[in-house]
């Protein structure tokens, strides 16, 4: 459509099969096109997330000069899969999936066109939603999924006529869901977008939907060793110091996944998914290393009080170091009173335990170290 335009003609690349050669040669024509024609080139790039970022780079010179107008399409979000440069270049349109109407009308044309099933089946309601509620939006896979609905209801009907009617019901769908089972690019934004959900079910402590997001993982063929990682990053974030044993199912959960593989590490996925989903929830710690982190950036905390230096290299002692340590062990209850942060620190608290549940007794216990250790 956009090439229709006056003065433009279509040039087509597949990022599968084309090079940076392929690319040069297209930049070089179009320039010729240009300058000798006033012919304005319309690239379409198809698959454009195949090419690495050198094959892009060299799409740059035709964009930046107008030697070309460049549509690229890909299935992936390309936020991940474009380089900076080409996408700040480019005008960014954004496919939704199909309403279920789309689907319903595009699998009635699929049963009657004559160059597929030939008007030889016809779907009953319950098996029309099913497939509906199947394709997720995704015309591709419901015409997928009905490919296979229909194999088996003709496996059903060996005996039947050849040219007789063939009845697709709910039964022959579920039969073929082994066949057309729900995928996602692994590489694309569906992937982004179910571990997003995953994590934030587990945080939100929906273990029904947390379970759910990782069944839709692992059916789509996800690496489990992927799950198992952002399951041990939940712990540590979302539950933390709420339940510290948290973790310890998680990291468990990671190394049993690689000992024992699938199918039946679904099952300890499961597992460490429940224990984190209905545990009580804290992003202390999270939050703390976050505000360290941010003053280590902007550079405070640069000097370490004396007396916690390291004093067993000699020459040490001449310079102060260690000189006034007060061993913790040697006093009440191992806690002694003195400066452990630096100077422009003292005073600053980064871990601020909430209510929930190890946290409450953590927050007791930690007022009176704070007391004893700054001597208040």
């Amino acid at each position: 459509m956009i090439a229709k335009g006056k003065g433009r003609k279509f040039v087509e690349l597949s990022a599968i099969t084309a090079g940076v050669k392929d690319v040069r040669r297209v930049m070089d024509e179009a320039l010729t096109a240009r300058d000798l024609y006033k012919t304005t080139t319309v690239l379409f790039l198809d698959e454009i997330h195949r090419f690495n970022k050198a094959q892009q780079d060299a799409l740059l010179p035709g964009v930046e000069n107008r030697w070309v107008v460049l549509v690229a399409a890909t299935t992936e979000n390309p936020s991940f899969s474009v380089v900076s440069p080409l996408l700040s270049r480019s005008l960014l349109l954004t496919l939704k999936p199909l309403t279920e109407a789309d689907i319903e009308g595009l699998l009635q044309r699929a049963v009657a066109d004559e160059r597929g099933l030939n008007g030889k089946v016809e779907l009953s309601a319950e098996a029309m939603a099913h497939l509906v509620r199947l394709a997720g939006g995704d015309a591709r896979r419901a015409l997928t999924a009905l490919e296979a609905a229909a194999g088996v209801a003709f496996g059903d009907a060996d005996d039947a006529a050849a040219d007789s009617l063939v009845i697709v019901e709910l039964k022959h769908t579920e039969r073929a869901l082994d066949v057309a089972a729900v995928r996602y690019d692994r590489a694309g934004d569906q992937h982004y977008d179910v571990a997003s959900a995953f994590i934030k079910s587990v945080r939100g402590s929906d273990v029904d939907a947390a379970l759910h997001y990782l069944a839709r993982m692992l059916e789509a063929g996800e690496d489990p060793r992927f799950i198992a990682r952002r399951i041990v990053i939940s712990a540590a974030e979302d539950v933390g110091m709420a339940d510290p044993t948290a973790l310890q199912t998680a990291v468990a959960a990671a190394q049993a996944v690689q000992l024992i593989g699938m199918p039946e590490g679904r099952i300890v996925l499961a597992e460490a998914v429940v224990h984190l989903a209905t545990a009580p929830k804290s992003n202390a710690a999270y939050m703390g290393i976050n505000k360290a982190v941010a003053d280590v950036r902007a550079g405070l905390g640069n000097g370490i009080p004396a007396h916690l230096r390291d004093a067993h290299y000699p020459g040490s002692k001449q310079l102060g170091h260690g000189l006034g340590y007060k061993y913790a062990h040697d006093a009440p209850h191992s806690v002694a009173s003195q400066q452990y942060p630096p100077d422009d620190l003292v005073g600053r608290d980064y871990y601020e335990p909430t209510a929930n549940g190890a946290e409450r007794d953590i927050a007791v216990r930690l007022e009176r170290l704070r007391k004893i250790i700054r001597g208040n």
